[in-house]
């Protein structure tokens, strides 16, 4: 199971730690405890469009691109999944609107990359 507030704390760990900041001095400037900021990063909490804002502030990302972010990293899980549950039949999934579509056909499922333009990810079918 996709968990969406587990991704999503997965991109604001990111996004702090690109900053090279500590949990302490966001959740600080964010007025958020530091244990609620620690298990929101871990995937443990679900996080309120306010405390999100906040959070956003703190770390002056704008929350259309952490939502865009976290967007493409459930789309990448999505089609993981989907490789996964049928390995044999191309996958094809939007990346993101303005990129179009994903095409793995005729690709061995065993291994697939989609070079983002931030980062590859490898999908790796189980």
């Amino acid at each position: 199971m996709i968990l969406l507030r587990r991704l999503l704390g997965d991109v604001l760990r990111r996004q702090r730690q690109r900053q090279g900041r500590t949990l302490r001095e966001v959740s600080s400037s964010a007025r958020v405890s530091l244990g609620y900021l620690s298990e929101v990063e871990r995937g443990q909490k679900e996080a309120s469009s306010e405390l999100l804002s906040a959070i956003c502030d703190a770390l002056d990302v704008r929350m259309s691109e952490l939502m865009r972010e976290v967007s493409d990293e459930l789309a990448l899980a999505e089609l993981a999944r989907s490789a996964a549950a049928t390995p044999s039949e191309p996958v094809t999934t939007p990346v993101r609107p303005m990129l179009g579509s994903v095409s793995v056909a005729g690709v061995p499922p065993e291994r697939v990359t989609i070079k983002a333009p931030a980062e590859a990810v490898d999908v790796v079918a189980a």
